[in-house]
């Protein structure tokens, strides 16, 4: 289940987008320079790698009775945390509000930009050129 380097990067990058994609929309997200916004990136990343499966499993009677929107809430806290890491002025993130806010739209632009990687058995993979288009040959039924 080892992820390469290419996966990797893709998967960065992806995270990185959204991210600045909430900074550059939601009110009361701020990003002091690229590198910052790349550092956050990379952390929130790491964290919903180790630590938010855990608390997925943890929550899991409140994710059930809030039929799934209770992980927009963990997903916020999760962005949130990410910014109580940086000083002032780096990367932050001015409550519980923003961070809803910019969970869902990093959420969103992360599902959106992935679909762009990912092949139909579910895997991430980085976008090359094929020289021949396969189609497909079969009957359809009337």
């Amino acid at each position: 289940m080892g992820a390469s380097l290419g996966e990797f990067c893709i998967r960065w990058f992806v995270t990185a987008v959204a991210v600045f994609v909430a900074v550059k929309v939601v009110p009361g997200i701020e990003s002091g320079s690229a590198m910052d916004l790349a550092l956050a990136a990379l952390l929130l990343g790491i964290i919903n790698a180790f630590v938010r499966p855990m608390l997925l499993l943890l929550c899991l009677p409140l994710i059930l009775v809030t039929m799934g929107f209770f992980i927009l809430v963990l997903n916020a806290l999760l962005l949130w945390f990410v910014a109580g890491l940086f000083p002032a002025g780096h990367f932050s993130v001015a409550g519980f509000g923003p961070a809803f806010w910019g969970a869902l739209v990093v959420s969103i632009v992360s599902w959106l930009l992935s679909s762009f990687f990912r092949a139909s058995d579910g895997r991430v993979y980085p976008l090359t050129h094929h020289a021949q288009i396969k189609q497909a040959r079969g009957r359809t039924l009337r």
